[in-house]
C-alpha cells in the first residue's frame, strides 16, 4: 500500500532529508585514502548522535550506519576496519536518518583521489540518469516513466548496465516504502506519482554488465564481472504542481 503523507509528515521528512545533506556536507571532505570504511562510519555516527538522530540502517544483522561499498561492490558494503580506501576509488554511502521517527535516504559516489576517466564517466553518467530519473517525477506520469527515464540515460546514452535486481522505493515513514521504482522497465505494478508521494530514486549503474551477486556475508552485493559500479540516490517529496528534491545538497563536491 502506498503511504500518502500529509504536511506535518513532509515537514518531518524534509528536516530529516536536510540533515542527512549536512551529514554528507561534513563527512564527505574527510573521507581519505588509508581510511577503513568502519572510520568512515564512525564519522557517519558521531554525526548522527550530535543532531538526536538514530541511524536508519542499525538492525541486528548488519553491523554499521552506513552502506559503504566500494568500486565492484553494487550496493550494501559492510564497514569494516579490514576494508580499507585507497587512491583512485569510488567509495559510495548509502546512508539514511530516523529523526523523530522520519526516514531519510540518500547515496552518493565519493570519487577518492586519482579517479580514472573512465570511472569518472560513469559517476557522471549515473547523476545524469539520477536527474532524469527526477525530472519524471511528477503528477500524472506513472512510475515506469522514472524507469524509462533512467534507463534511458544510463544504458540509451552510455551503455552501461543498469541494475534490475534492486530498485528505489517509497520512504519516510519507514526505511522501505511501496512503491518500488526499478531503474529500468519491468513488468509490475506501474502506479500513477501523486501528490504526497515521498520516493527514493537511486539509480545503481555498472560499467559492464547488469548483473549482480550477493556475497558469503549476507549483505555486499558485487558486480558479476567485476567491473565497477555507481549509486546515486535522493529522496524526493511528490506536490501537485513541483517535486522537491529533500536531500538535495548542489554544493556537494564528491
Amino acid at each position: 500500500m502506498i503511504r500518502l503523507k500529509n504536511e506535518k509528515e513532509v515537514d518531518g521528512i524534509r528536516k530529516s532529508c536536510h540533515a542527512l545533506a549536512d551529514l554528507f556536507r561534513e563527512v564527505v571532505p574527510q573521507v581519505q585514502p588509508g581510511m577503513s570504511t568502519k572510520d568512515v562510519d564512525d564519522l557517519v555516527v558521531k554525526f548522527i548522535k550530535k543532531i538526536g538522530g538514530t541511524p536508519a540502517w542499525y538492525r541486528e544483522d548488519f553491523a554499521g550506519a552506513a552502506c559503504i561499498s566500494i568500486n565492484n561492490e553494487v550496493i550494501h558494503g559492510i564497514p569494516s576496519k579490514k576494508r580499507i580506501i585507497h587512491d583512485g576509488d569510488l567509495v559510495s554511502l548509502d546512508i539514511g536518518i530516523d529523526l523523530d521517527g522520519y526516514i531519510s535516504d540518500s547515496t552518493h559516489t565519493v570519487q577518492v583521489g586519482n579517479v580514472k576517466p573512465e570511472y569518472k564517466r560513469l559517476v557522471q553518467a549515473t547523476r545524469e540518469s539520477l536527474a532524469a530519473g527526477i525530472a519524471a517525477c511528477k503528477v500524472g506520469n506513472r512510475i515506469r516513466d522514472i524507469s524509462n527515464a533512467v534507463n534511458d540515460v544510463a544504458f540509451g546514452k552510455y551503455g552501461y548496465g543498469v541494475v534490475y535486481d534492486y530498485c528505489g522505493h517509497g520512504v519516510g515513514l519507514d526505511v522501505h516504502e511501496d512503491p518500488s521504482i526499478p531503474n529500468c522497465p519491468q513488468f509490475g505494478p506501474n502506479p500513477r506519482i501523486q501528490a504526497g508521494m515521498v520516493l527514493a530514486i537511486e539509480p545503481m549503474i555498472n560499467l559492464g554488465t547488469a548483473d549482480v551477486s550477493t556475497l558469503n556475508d549476507g549483505w555486499t552485493v558485487v558486480t558479476n564481472d567485476g567491473k565497477w559500479s555507481c549509486h546515486e540516490e535522493h529522496t524526493v517529496a511528490v506536490f501537485e504542481d513541483h517535486t522537491e528534491v529533500l536531500t538535495a545538497c548542489d554544493d556537494l563536491v564528491c
